[in-house]
């Protein structure tokens, strides 16, 4: 991937961590390409804290490596500057008013766009002057955002609950502020939630974390095209389908097979119908069943 010149933010490679006999996150391997939106997709205990947690330097792998911006992020406090972190309890001093917290974060970081959230928090109408503490739930997510994106951020990574806490039309604004800043500065952003409608409406990148492993990654409209579902006569053998590279779910009535597959590029078996799937048919595919019956995923090679 270095050699082809594209620029990754984000690699990891045989990644691991481990609490106590449980593996969090086992044999991980991804590329994040710069410039992307992806959103990192799992139920809850698949990883994607763990995973957030390990490209920012919280935690050291307990195997494998991780490199953000080709630098190994533990210990690496000149590779925090360029990145942005709002975490799962978003956390902030919370004793602290909002511009207090404004001018601190001009203190300590190099790149700081003070007007921005300055601007991002009166549109919001959030009073500068009242402890964080006292604010709602989803007045303090929107001050963590804010203060996330005044940093400027080559890298932005966000955990799901700051962004779920926040009522629909505040969302909607907040991943409409996000896509601006983003087509702005080039920032890469790597989003963890549970609302497929936004994922749909903001990213280009997916990554799905089950059991602790990444089962598929890549630019959506790859990994779209790469998919579908068919349906036809009740079948038992679903392994061997010309134009079927992998059978990913498959349910079955007395009369019908209903599969969701990954395709080689040949064409299908006409005797199926042939349908495409949108991006919560694939997620919830690879979710609910863990990930294809045959072919693995890191042998299908999806491009980035």
């Amino acid at each position: 991937m270095r050699g082809s010149g594209m620029e990754l933010v984000l690699e990891a490679d045989a990644l691991g961590k481990r609490y106590g006999s449980s593996w969090a996150l086992r044999d991980c391997a991804l590329r994040l390409p710069a410039g992307r939106v992806a959103a990192l997709v799992g139920p809850n205990g698949a990883g994607k804290s763990t995973l957030l947690h390990l490209a920012v330097g919280l935690l050291r792998p307990d195997a494998g490596a991780v490199r953000v911006f080709d630098q190994a992020p533990y210990g690496n406090t000149k590779l925090l500057a360029e990145i942005g972190f709002v975490a799962q309890d978003t956390p902030l001093y919370r004793d602290l008013t909002a511009e207090e917290l404004v001018t601190l974060g001009g203190k300590l970081n190099r790149r700081w766009d003070a007007a921005l959230v300055r601007h991002r928090l009166a549109q919001l109408g959030i009073p500068p002057g009242k402890p964080v503490g006292t604010l709602s739930g989803g007045q303090r997510a929107q001050v963590a955002l804010a203060l996330a994106l005044a940093k400027r951020p080559r890298l932005l990574l966000l955990l799901d609950e700051p962004v779920a806490s926040l009522d629909p039309l505040a969302r909607r604004e907040f991943m409409q502020s996000l896509m601006g800043s983003v087509a702005e500065s080039g920032t890469t952003v790597l989003l963890s939630s549970h609302i497929l409608g936004d994922l749909e409406r903001v990213c280009d990148y997916l990554i799905v974390l089950h059991s602790a492993e990444v089962k598929l990654a890549g630019p959506v409209e790859d990994l779209l095209d790469g998919h579908r579902q068919l349906m036809g006569p009740r079948t038992a053998d679903d392994r061997s389908i010309a134009g079927v590279a992998a059978v990913v779910r498959a349910s079955h009535t007395d009369r019908q097979s209903t599969l969701l597959v990954r395709t080689d590029g040949d064409p299908i078996d006409p005797s199926w119908t042939v349908r495409d799937v949108d991006l919560e048919d694939l997620i919830l595919a690879y979710l609910t069943d863990g990930g294809p019956t045959r072919a693995s995923h890191e042998e299908w090679g999806v491009p980035a």
